[in-house]
């Protein structure tokens, strides 16, 4: 039997198992796993290297205007890019509702820029930032039975919703079998504590931490779990940050709450003491939450041992530091003038690796779970995050001994700086390959715009097939 190709002689790390194989591969999708597998057209010796499924990144902002009205800076071709060079082949951004604008049209809008530009998989979470639009709810069913299985709120910004409008979302969700991911953070804690900071003329990016206190998230994610139990609807709890706010999902997690939750990894990886720099060059890692403290990081990283988080994200939020982006009202702008968030679809993965991989935190199989196999499974992803046969061909071959320290601007986004500047990692991705189609390989990108496939996504039930597991 002859097949399209064959990867022969690699490592394989699946979110169960590790072992020495080929993988055979036809029309996309890995047809057969085992050894002398017989002929293929194209064989790529991956001797010495190990092999894991693409990357799902489950979070990220593309091509999307923020609250502040700033167009970030990444298409769906630059991001997609800068996704494929590090390691990830399959992506969730946004289809963000304008105040005012119907679901639907936002959701035509974003479809076609990903159509455009798009050179991996994809799919999107619809923003739901105006409640009183017409039709909303008849759009919301639409766009939901069409497959677009997940929606996101926010309980700040101008764009928060209150707890009756957020009750009417999730049982919209409920029963049309959507998850609704949230951005959870009390508003009037943190108008508070800015307009404190602001009265006493602390306004560099450093102050931003202490404007949006640790007690804005435990507050709103504790009361997010409520509702959630309440109405009986799954949620996800993007982007946790403190060490409360994990302990109030693991309390209601064990209530039976249909609670999920994330971190990234700069919460994992990065304080809050990197926004104190000189001038507005803190600025470069604003993003919300703020990143916290290192006993916040020992919680987080425990959180995902036990199974109490089940993903890592990037929340990709790309701003260039010029006036485009970061620097948009000036370049003594106060903190809340700046636009948060940083680039991180390209890192997200090397940066678990070094972790996981090489210096042994929770483990390979831990490392492919948190970074593929869970966010495939919880988001519907369903031929995505494995190698088996049947699955598609979306695989990532790692050199286990290179060492790489990044650089200034060695991204290959459209911000212009890196925000692991200095950094260095161990474990690299050499070849990416997307159903079968090798897109980047030994650091030169291969991929072609528009050829990646938007994912449609079954129904969830209301409390989806346990997934989770420890990380032990």
């Amino acid at each position: 039997m002859g097949y399209d190709l064959i990867i022969r002689g690699g490592h394989v790390i699946t979110a169960s198992g590790q072992f020495h194989a080929d993988i055979a591969v036809s029309q996309g999708r890995i047809a057969a796993i085992g050894q002398t597998l017989g002929d293929a057209i194209d064989v790529v010796d991956a001797g010495g290297l190990i092999i894991t499924p693409g990357g799902v990144d489950p979070h990220c902002h593309i091509e999307q205007v923020s609250g502040m009205g700033l167009m970030n800076a990444d298409t769906f071709e630059t991001a997609t890019r800068s996704a494929a060079m590090g390691g990830t082949t399959s992506v969730i951004s946004f289809a963000a509702q304008a105040k005012g604008q119907r679901l639907s049209e936002a959701a035509a809008d974003y479809a076609a820029r990903a159509k455009r530009g798009a050179a991996i998989d994809h799919a999107f979470h619809l923003i739901i930032a105006d409640a009183t639009v017409p039709n909303l709810e008849a759009d919301l069913r639409e766009l939901i039975a069409a497959g677009h299985r997940s929606l996101k709120i926010f309980t700040t910004y101008n764009i928060g919703l209150g707890n009756a409008e957020i009750l009417r979302v999730l049982h919209i969700a409920r029963e049309a079998g959507a998850l609704t991911c949230i951005h959870a953070e009390n508003d009037a804690i943190i108008a508070a504590a800015r307009d404190r900071l602001l009265s006493e003329g602390r306004t560099r990016p450093i102050d931003h931490a202490a404007s949006r206190p640790r007690s804005a998230e435990i507050e709103a994610v504790a009361r997010m779990c409520r509702l959630a139990e309440d109405a009986r609807a799954p949620v996800m709890i993007f982007h946790v940050s403190t060490t409360e706010a994990a302990a109030e999902i693991r309390a209601a997690r064990a209530r039976g709450a249909p609670v999920w939750a994330e971190t990234c990894p700069h919460y994992l990886f990065q304080t809050e003491d990197i926004l104190d720099k000189p001038g507005i060059e803190g600025a470069k890692w604003m993003c919300s939450p703020p990143q916290r403290t290192t006993r916040d990081q020992d919680a987080l990283w425990h959180a995902l041992a036990l199974g109490d988080l089940q993903l890592v994200s990037s929340d990709h939020a790309p701003y260039r530091f010029d006036e485009t982006g970061k620097l948009s009202n000036g370049a003594d702008a106060p903190f809340p003038a700046i636009a948060n968030g940083m680039p991180g679809l390209e890192l997200r993965q090397p940066l678990m690796f070094d972790a996981m991989v090489k210096k042994g935190r929770l483990g390979p199989e831990a490392f492919v779970a948190l970074t593929a196999t869970l966010p495939a499974r919880l988001y519907g992803f369903a031929r995505k995050g494995d190698i088996a046969p049947g699955m598609d061909a979306d695989l990532v071959l790692w050199d286990p001994g290179r060492e790489v320290t990044y650089g200034a601007n060695d991204l290959h986004d459209n911000v212009g700086y890196n925000p692991c500047e200095g950094v260095t990692v161990r474990g690299w991705p050499v070849r990416t390959i997307l159903r079968g189609r090798t897109i980047m390989q030994d650091g030169t990108y291969l991929g072609e715009p528009g050829t990646g496939a938007w994912i449609p996504r079954p129904a969830i039930g209301t409390r989806p097939a346990d997934i989770t597991g420890a990380h032990t």
